[in-house]
């Protein structure tokens, strides 16, 4: 399936920081403070090979960066604006990039990480540079807000959010898919979302599971 951007969006659609469809690591954007990483993330983070370097992209105020470091990994924080996450400030493991990931080139090329994890942001484009920046059996972790969003606030322009079953369309072919789910969750508040778990491998690797909500 191809997926065209919506008349009007420019290159492609996206949700960006300080504007006003709230999308990114925004803490009201999908109701998790600082302290409190996505429930899909917590799930499925015992997959990312112990120890393995994870890339928290549009890491905001960090949830998943500190969530990451507190299970041992390194982790690089990256983001256009890295003001969120200013108490981490030499924190052992953490690296810190700021970058502008809509206005310029990608800022880690050739790097691979075992894990990279994006949640309540969307820059279409991205996504080639994501898949190739998991190492093998590296597991993505995606989740953002999805159509029938506008229902329930913001995000609410169709440019911002994902057409039916696109993040499974946008790996197709490259990844292999643990989990995937989409439609309306109820807590932290109604959202219309999708969410998934995949790795970098021909097949899901011996071992691998959905495993149980906050696992």
């Amino acid at each position: 399936m191809h997926f065209k951007s919506p008349p009007g969006d420019g290159e492609a659609a996206r949700m960006s920081a300080g504007r006003d469809e709230g999308a990114r690591e925004n803490p009201a954007a999908h109701g998790h403070g600082p302290s409190e990483p996505s429930a899909w993330v917590r799930r499925f983070a015992s997959l990312v090979t112990p120890g393995g370097a994870v890339l928290d992209l549009a890491c905001g105020a960090g949830r998943h960066a500190r969530l990451f470091l507190a299970r041992g990994h390194k982790v690089t924080a990256l983001d256009r604006d890295l003001s969120g996450i200013a108490d981490l400030a030499g924190a052992p493991g953490l690296e810190r990039v700021e970058a502008d990931l809509e206005g310029g080139p990608w800022p880690l090329p050739g790097r691979r990480y075992a894990g990279v994890v994006v949640v309540n942001y969307l820059w279409r484009p991205l996504f080639p540079a994501l898949i190739d920046a998991l190492a093998p059996e590296g597991v993505l972790l995606y989740e953002t807000f999805a159509r029938g969003n506008e229902r329930f606030g913001k995000p609410s322009n169709p440019a911002f959010l994902l057409a039916p079953d696109e993040l499974l369309e946008r790996v197709r072919g490259r990844l292999a898919i643990v989990a995937f789910e989409q439609g309306l969750v109820a807590a932290p508040r109604p959202a219309v979302v999708q969410s998934l778990c995949a790795v970098k491998a021909p097949r899901v690797p011996e071992g691998f599971s959905a495993l149980p909500r906050d696992a």
